[in-house]
């Protein structure tokens, strides 16, 4: 299901003596199946977008088209809850808003919201607990009896349980130690890998975006300056470091390597360390051979 905004424009508080502009003409397109990375400081306007993607706000100007359905600002809002089925968000700190008395019950709201029966439900709730990492000895648990990153899985599981189209996480490892950054974003590259669930992903960890996004959109006073692949977009140092945006570690690396060995990388932007380790295992063989040559 692809996402397409066009010209849209959107303005809290609109047409009020308290109007505050958010976006300015934006025009993007998010690919089905693509995991796409959505960047930029804050107040760029990313959250702003975020709520377009399943029509939790509607556009001032414009419209978004989210598979075959056009929001604009004259679309009534009857009829576009199936809309947050198709497209779930997982916002900061997710696990704030666990509230049932089990993880089973907690998982099963959303899906019973929408008509689902308790039966199904609770099938769905079996599916979606190994998706995140957890198995059926979860279910009766309270979710305050978790870890913190247990109960941010547990929350992640009730958006799973709606079986989205697409998935929109808003800077999803907020608050995790390194190694439950790394669990936590395995774990939805296998999702999007293995379910086919197009990823959304805002986020401020170049990394993150070097090592699992295909797609890139950078915003910046509440339009779009900037899309297209991570190499491309990373290929572009100086405008980067202008924005201060920073660059993803394996390239730092690159360039502290290249200064103090004088090896020229040329338009070669390893994304991710196993790409950075071949291409400086493969420059130092072409020195090597460069050098037996003379």
């Amino acid at each position: 299901m692809d996402i397409i905004f066009q010209d849209v424009g959107f303005a809290y508080s609109a047409g009020t003596p308290f109007e505050s502009r958010a976006l300015y003409d934006v025009s993007l397109q998010i690919p089905d199946g693509s995991y796409t990375a959505l960047i930029g400081h804050t107040g760029s306007g990313k959250s702003t977008v975020t709520q377009h993607l399943n029509a939790l706000l509607k556009p001032t100007e414009g419209s978004v088209t989210i598979g075959d359905r056009i929001i604009t600002k004259e679309t009534s809002n009857k009829n576009l809850k199936f809309l947050r089925k198709k497209v779930g968000i997982v916002f900061q700190f997710p696990e704030s808003q666990l509230f049932e008395e089990t993880i089973a019950k907690d998982i099963a709201f959303g899906p019973m919201n929408f008509g689902v029966s308790e039966e199904e439900a609770m099938n769905m709730v079996r599916k979606v607990l190994p998706l995140v990492g957890l198995d059926e000895t979860f279910m009766e648990r309270s979710p305050f009896d978790l870890s913190g990153g247990q109960m941010r899985r547990v929350a992640i599981a009730g958006v799973l349980a709606m079986n989205p189209e697409v998935l929109v996480l808003d800077e999803p490892t907020a608050g995790l130690d390194p190694a439950g950054r790394r669990e936590i974003m395995n774990m939805f590259y296998r999702l999007h890998k293995e379910e086919n669930i197009s990823i959304v992903l805002v986020t401020h960890q170049m990394d993150d975006v070097a090592s699992y996004a295909d797609h890139v959109i950078i915003m910046e006073k509440g339009t779009v300056v900037k899309m297209g692949l991570p190499e491309e977009i990373f290929l572009d140092e100086q405008w980067l470091q202008e924005k201060q945006l920073g660059l993803p570690a394996s390239l730092q690396f690159m360039q502290r390597f290249s200064k103090k060995t004088g090896i020229d990388f040329g338009d070669i932007r390893p994304l991710g360390t196993e790409r950075l380790a071949e291409v400086i295992i493969s420059k130092l063989k072409e020195k090597e051979e460069g050098a037996l040559d003379a």
